[in-house]
């Protein structure tokens, strides 16, 4: 499960390469937004490709570094400024393009209208890194969240389900993010990012939950932990991160707590059923800015695929799907990894400060 996180999404990447070295490909993949995007470069190609693939797509839609790096949180958060204000003038070659015209003043009625940018370059981008033929096989099957505009729900596209398959606008309108992007129109109906309503993908999963023993990652891109700020930089990353983290880890919790009500009650297929959900959370370094999400520099990308790589390494290190015990009243679980320790909730809907400190015995 690929969360929404603009240029954070870039975790992903060392996420799966340490799936990919221990064996582990993806039966179900679900994205939002980035997670969308990057979801379709793993669903559409073979396994030995996946990895350069999504290492190609990130070349694709960065700009060559201009500037050094430092180890100096302070020098290298100026030069990531920079990066983001590079971004926000010239867009990002191979994603978005800025309109020629300031929205507020474009003609009523047309795109530019709606958006400060354009997505066109996203098209063949992603025609250039998937193949969207191989996504309509079904296997891997894959999953992207969008927001019905007109009436405000999530919902998701599936290879499985969706008349006529997946293409590009699929992916497109997962990631269409108001008022940056404007609205995806498919089969007459319109639809932006689904981080709109849900940043996480995990409904899908809880719709249609498979049977037996299922282990599911959910790749976190905002921490809800951190040190108070002291400057009005680190107040506006800190209020980002929270706000975002802290429904993610409601939103995580309370599918658990369903699947479990559903195994109490004794629903058809439940008491067969363990889902084991793996809540991956990425924690940037000090040298991040109030918009990390819009700054795709290749040293930032470098950094994040690092951290996606060691935390996922310690997941699967520690196994905890494997090696705890699941109480006979649970048809859920969650286990946490952040800064590279494990924590197994007791109990999913009761999240502590130690729950998100404490690593799991042994692990």
């Amino acid at each position: 499960m690929l969360q929404g996180g603009g240029a954070l999404g870039a975790y992903h990447i060392g996420v799966y390469q340490a799936l990919h070295e221990h064996g582990f490909e993806p039966d179900w993949i679900c994205g939002i937004s980035i997670g969308a995007i990057n979801a379709a470069i793993l669903a559409g190609n073979p396994p030995e490709r996946r990895l350069a693939q999504l290492e190609s797509l990130w070349q694709a839609i960065s700009w060559p570094g201009l500037l050094p790096h430092s180890s100096d949180a302070t020098i290298q958060g100026f030069w990531n400024t920079v990066s983001n204000a590079q971004a926000l003038a010239f867009g990002q070659p191979g994603f978005f393009t800025p309109r020629p015209i300031n929205p507020f003043f474009a003609p009523s009625g047309t795109p530019a209208t709606e958006s400060f940018y354009d997505t066109t370059p996203l098209r063949q981008t992603l025609l250039d890194h998937v193949d969207f033929t191989r996504i309509d096989r079904g296997s891997p099957r894959l999953s992207v969240g969008v927001t019905d505009v007109e009436i405000g729900a999530l919902s998701f596209f599936d290879n499985t389900t969706t008349p006529g398959g997946l293409g590009p606008d699929h992916i497109i309108a997962s990631g269409s993010l108001p008022p940056g992007f404007a609205a995806t129109e498919i089969d007459g109906r319109f639809y932006w990012d689904g981080a709109c309503v849900s940043n996480t993908p995990l409904e899908a999963v809880l719709d249609d939950t498979p049977p037996g023993h299922t282990v599911a990652f959910v790749i976190d891109l905002w921490d809800a932990t951190g040190p108070a700020p002291t400057t009005m930089n680190e107040v506006l990353w800190r209020a980002k991160q929270i706000q975002y983290a802290s429904r993610i880890a409601q939103h995580v919790d309370s599918v658990a707590t369903k699947v479990n009500l559903r195994h109490a009650l004794g629903a058809a297929g439940a008491p067969d059923q363990r889902l084991d959900i793996v809540h991956v959370i990425y924690h940037p370094g000090e040298n991040q800015i109030p918009a990390s999400d819009a700054e795709f520099s290749r040293v930032s990308i470098a950094e994040r695929r690092a951290a996606g790589y060691a935390d996922m390494r310690e997941a699967l290190a520690a196994q905890p799907w494997a090696r705890v015990q699941k109480s006979v009243r649970l048809g859920a679980m969650v286990h946490c990894v952040r800064r590279q320790r494990v924590t197994t909730l007791a109990e999913p809907n009761l999240r502590t400060t130690s729950d998100r400190t404490a690593p799991t015995a042994g692990a």
